[in-house]
């Protein structure tokens, strides 16, 4: 990795999530400094002993973005509002905050912003945090910033492990939504983390946009099937028909538009939209990095969870 001379001064939003993390670590470890912003600085308190700087606020706080920003040369936006309510809805969050942000940056004199986005950011996806994700980056793009956009697939942390192995780990169930059959691509933070920190600190800039993915494909049924295998579990598979989901979104919609869009966007036949991706082989080569296989990633998972992996 080519570094500036000059050691920049990175925020990252998101400090506590999932890809917040990895990539202060890796900065600190660089020896950049880093400051990250979240909601709860308590969450990060981790990252703050390693050395970075915590401060408090968030995307639909614009005062504590600009404070945020204050000395700031490089900016990650790692968070998102997918599963928002309320004040932290996704129209606030993923919408409003991230244009706030953008220009909040701008002003501050920030001159590079890299924008976690999604593989299925479209301006015609079926659901709204897609085309939200898409309208960001022609935002970003008509801001004059010079900026970079990672478009990772589903993160193993939340679409293997905790929407579908923790369950499987704890009682031994697992929940799916429909058939559990439709093939997913998924990457593991740490890995999306490398990419990000390139983006950060290489010069010149390495890509304006990058697919990041994982090597393997699995569907939900698979991932929980291998849970049980690599835990040593019997495993009871219940599935929630994709209708009665459907109902239980425009249940939830008023009191919770977050769950709302998880459950419409899981009850979806599979030939909505792909959430396949191919380029992982090549994304190693280009890079010269290997990327988390899946059952790499749940092995590590069973052995967190105090289980020896079965082979």
């Amino acid at each position: 990795m080519n570094t500036p001379n000059t050691s920049p001064r990175v925020l990252v939003v998101g400090a506590s999530g999932a890809l917040g993390q990895p990539v202060i670590r890796q900065l600190l470890a660089r020896g950049v400094a880093v400051r990250g912003l979240c909601r709860h600085p308590e969450a990060a308190a981790a990252l703050a002993a390693a050395g970075a700087e915590i401060v408090a606020g968030d995307l639909t706080d614009r005062a504590s973005l600009e404070r945020a920003l204050a000395g700031v040369t490089r900016v990650l936006a790692a968070a998102h509002g997918l599963l928002g309510r309320g004040r932290w809805r996704s129209e606030a969050v993923d919408d409003a905050g991230h244009r706030d942000l953008i220009a909040a940056a701008r002003a501050a004199g920030v001159d590079r912003f890299v924008y976690v986005s999604a593989l299925m950011a479209t301006p015609d996806h079926p659901i709204d945090f897609a085309r939200t994700k898409h309208g960001i980056e022609q935002a970003l793009a008509a801001s004059g910033l010079p900026h970079a956009v990672l478009r990772p697939t589903a993160f193993m942390e939340h679409h293997v492990h905790r929407f579908n192995g923790l369950n499987v780990l704890a009682k031994g169930k697992a929940q799916l939504i429909g058939p559990g059959t439709k093939q997913r691509n998924f990457v593991a933070a740490a890995d999306v983390a490398q990419f990000a920190v390139r983006a950060l600190l290489d010069e010149p800039l390495p890509f304006t946009q990058l697919e990041v993915g994982g090597p393997d494909h699995a569907s939900n049924g698979e991932v929980a099937a291998l849970y049980a295998r690599l835990a040593g579990k019997p495993l009871k598979v219940s599935h929630l028909p994709a209708g009665v989901a459907r109902a239980l979104s425009a249940l939830a919609r008023p009191l919770h538009p977050g769950v709302a869009r998880l459950l419409h966007l899981t009850s979806l036949p599979d030939s909505a939209f792909s959430e396949t991706w191919q380029g992982g082989a090549e994304l190693e080569a280009r890079f010269g990095i290997r990327l988390t296989r899946l059952e790499e990633f749940v092995a590590a998972q069973v052995r967190a969870h105090g289980a020896a992996p079965s082979a």
